[in-house]
């Protein structure tokens, strides 16, 4: 693999569709190989747009605008790391020869909305998932509810984060969580997801890494699996490895192995599954890294964003884990502009923690501002000092 020297016509240049907190982590990583980096987003002085060579302020759903800015800039690779995305447009840009999409230009499509991977899942793979319909009107919505039984979830086909996600326990939920999903999809499309509910044990985020081997085919390797909690769809704690038995190991990596090579390309890819003892169901995929992943940052000789970096530049990967870690967020907690961190100092107190603070220009009360990350003997300890640090970093006006 060669790569360029930033800024010169020789540059290896590689463009960010989305800057949030996960895409920084990539462009740091990205610069410390030598690649040039241009980091674009819907609104200004995004996490990435700060420690970019260049920025853009796009809006990515828009095909001629999406187009505009990869015309201008002509990178070699470009990674999205969002789902809201015109990705018709970039698998035109990918057929024409103008850039390579990480991982693939089909994966950002499937990928981007949660009727094309679970149709390739459970439909085209054969894999376990929960039961499911599609519905585009409230009176579908009602008949899919109905159809995979109740309690059951609603969300939209296209979002994240917990974003227009419901929780129905009876036929009266069903109106209010068609609004709410209405409001809450990343793009206008008039389209959700009811999924019935799994009893599971834990669920888990299983990070697959598709990276070029020593003979230059690509090979396939899992990090240590990932548990996490989350409340309304978003994830506010998790900690690696969580412990779970070699046979549900085994068959989480078949599924994750089975789901990424279908999606093809390089890169890192966050396997979202569902255990119940040895039983496993696949949930979600994401081909980018992983907001559970952040846990690596103190858990993994290389990061999920390092080995994300290396894999997107053709470079050797390693998923060996260091220690057992955890990470738990650092809410927003209010509504305001330019907020200020305080406790900073208190926090890292805690032993073997360290604090990553994304600089979002804007906080809203449950918009993630950063996350604690903390090392321990074991998991328990780990998730206790990740969460006492956390605690310790106050967000004020």
């Amino acid at each position: 693999m060669r790569i360029g020297t930033p800024l010169t016509p020789n540059a290896t240049r590689v463009m960010l569709l989305g800057s949030g907190e996960l895409g920084k982590e990539v462009a740091i990583e990205l610069q410390r190989y030598g690649a040039e980096v241009i980091a674009v987003d819907r609104y200004p002085n995004a996490p990435a747009h700060q420690v970019a060579h260049r920025s853009h302020v796009v809006q990515m759903s828009d095909p001629a605008a999406l187009r505009a800015v990869i015309e201008l800039e002509r990178p070699h690779l470009i990674v999205p790391e969002i789902e809201a995305i015109a990705t018709d447009e970039l698998a035109k840009i990918e057929a024409e020869g103008l850039a390579v999409v990480i991982p693939t230009a089909r994966a950002a499509q499937l990928t981007m909305n949660r009727e094309g991977i679970r149709t390739l899942a459970a439909e085209e793979l054969g894999l376990p998932t929960s039961p499911y319909a599609f519905a585009a009107s409230a009176e579908e919505l009602a008949a899919g509810a109905a159809k995979v039984g109740f309690p059951c979830f609603v969300k939209p086909v296209m979002s994240s984060s917990g974003k227009g996600q419901s929780y129905l326990e009876s036929a009266e939920d069903v109106q209010p969580a068609w609004d709410y999903a209405m409001a809450g999809g990343r793009v206008e499309r008039q389209l959700v997801i009811v999924e019935g509910r799994i009893v599971f044990d834990y669920e888990i985020t299983l990070l697959t890494v598709r990276a070029l081997g020593r003979d230059g085919e690509i090979e396939t390797s899992f990090c240590a699996p990932i548990g996490h909690v989350q409340v309304k769809g978003d994830y506010v704690e998790s900690w690696q490895p969580q412990p779970m038995s070699k046979v549900a190991l085994e068959r989480a990596r078949d599924i994750a192995g089975k789901v990424t090579a279908a999606l093809g390309g390089r890169g890192i890819f966050g396997v979202e599954l569902f255990v119940k003892g040895d039983e496993v169901w696949f949930s979600e995929v994401s081909p980018r890294p992983h907001d559970t992943g952040l846990v690596t940052l103190a858990s993994q000789t290389q990061s999920e964003f390092a080995l994300h970096a290396r894999a997107i530049l053709g470079l050797p990967v390693s998923t060996e884990i260091a220690s057992p870690a955890a990470s738990a967020v650092i809410y927003g907690g209010v509504e305001a502009v330019g907020v200020v961190f305080e406790g900073l100092d208190l926090a890292l107190q805690v032993p073997e923690s360290d604090v990553w603070l994304f600089g979002k220009p804007e906080a809203f009360t449950r918009r993630r501002m950063g996350v604690a990350v903390a090392r321990g003997r074991d998991i328990a300890e780990a998730r206790t000092r990740a969460k006492e640090a956390a605690g310790r970093v106050k967000v004020v006006e």
